[in-house]
């Protein structure tokens, strides 16, 4: 029949929800704004960034709008020293960026100066002090600073890592992607976000693929989440994209599962986690339990209305045909469809919920009030109209 035809072909495009995975952890950035005597945006004017805990430094110059950002940086201790024309005007010691955005700092040089820190050596120990250590002091000290040295790099390579597969993720270039984040894992296996990303990274991959190939970024894909989510068990994003996989994989009983825990642990968005699940559901031929997924979506959010349409596909999935060649589809089944129409009258959807209701003879209504939209007031019945 064409309603059951048109049902099996649209339960199998039942979308589901890829949430995505939060930034890199290790970075933070530095930005501001800088003016000069006039009280003017300052062009031009060079930003040196200088981290005090290891020996590493940074440049920055400003836009035409005297802004100035440097990002991806190491998160650590910095003198920000602001230099016009080749000198050292003023100086910020000792910022701390945290971990994502961070306030803009200020320059004004229309304000009086403030002080400078001896040229070429911002946050540097006096020499005095230097000169004061002894033998194994400058040994020891000589050891940690070797030691922070590979650290600084060991961070610069596993960001150049991770940069470059999310840079080949966002281009769909799977297997650099995978190249990339793999490497980035071998150096901070205890960052979840690099796992998500990687686990991401290997279903792209397995859409490209087939057979036992695809199989196998599958299953490397649900490995990836797996740590993802151990690492970082409380986001519920996590949780949604590690069911999904899992649901590729055929592994339905962990995805739904995984899909529940999200759903506690995001409240706020649970139907859209038990829409996700029903459309696992829906793509691996489980009617009924499809069925109770998309009600438990419609239950959690009442003006879900993809939830709806998805409901009423599952049901006229079910539908039969009479001796009078009638179709008889199991209860609530038009009920949903124009639920979904009263919310959604021109919805992507809507041409094939009419092209269902009328297969099950009924009525499609040529207009719908939107929800929250005023109601126009009725006229009594024994009032006459105006002349």
């Amino acid at each position: 029949m064409f309603a059951q035809a048109m049902s099996r072909k649209l339960l199998a495009l039942a979308p589901v929800f890829v949430f995505a995975a939060v930034g890199f952890a290790q970075t933070s950035n530095i930005q501001g704004d800088v003016k000069g005597p006039d009280g003017k945006p300052l062009q031009g004017a060079q930003i040196k960034l200088d981290r005090t805990d290891i020996k590493q430094s940074f440049n920055v110059k400003t836009d035409k709008k005297g802004h100035f950002l440097y990002a991806n940086l190491p998160t650590g201790v910095y003198n920000v020293t602001l230099i016009v024309d080749g000198k050292e005007v003023s100086q910020m010691a000792g910022v701390r960026p945290r971990p994502g955005d961070n306030p803009p700092l200020a320059f004004d040089l229309s304000k009086p100066p403030e002080p400078v820190a001896a040229a070429g050596a911002p946050g540097a120990a006096p020499a005095k002090e230097d000169t004061a250590m002894t033998k194994e002091q400058r040994a020891e000290y000589e050891r940690k600073l070797k030691e922070q040295e590979a650290a600084m790099a060991k961070d610069k390579a596993l960001q150049d890592a991770f940069n470059a597969g999310m840079e080949a993720k966002n281009a769909k270039n799977f297997p650099v992607a995978v190249e990339n984040l793999e490497k980035a894992s071998t150096m901070a296996p205890t960052q979840h976000v690099v796992w998500a990303q990687l686990g991401e990274s290997y279903m792209g991959l397995a859409d490209s693929k087939s057979g036992a190939e695809q199989q196998g970024n599958i299953d490397k894909g649900i490995a990836a989440y797996a740590k993802a989510v151990e690492l970082k068990s409380e986001d519920p994003n996590y949780h949604n994209n590690y069911a999904l996989a899992l649901a590729k994989g055929k592994k339905l009983d962990l995805a739904q599962a995984e899909l529940t825990r999200a759903a506690q642990l995001d409240p706020p968005q649970a139907g859209k986690y038990y829409y996700n699940l029903g459309a696992v559901y829906v793509n691996t031929n489980q009617s009924e339990a499809a069925e109770t997924a998309f009600k438990k979506a419609i239950e959690l959010d009442p003006n879900y209305a993809d939830a709806y349409y998805q409901l009423g596909l599952v049901l006229i999935g079910r539908a039969t045909v009479g001796a009078d060649q009638k179709m008889a589809a199991p209860a609530g089944t038009a009920d949903a469809l124009q639920k979904y129409l009263a919310m959604r009258p021109d919805g992507a959807n809507a041409e094939g919920a009419k092209a269902l209701l009328e297969q099950l003879g009924a009525s499609v209504q040529t207009s719908f009030e939107r929800p929250g939209a005023p109601k126009a007031a009725k006229q009594p019945a024994n009032q006459k109209k105006s002349k």
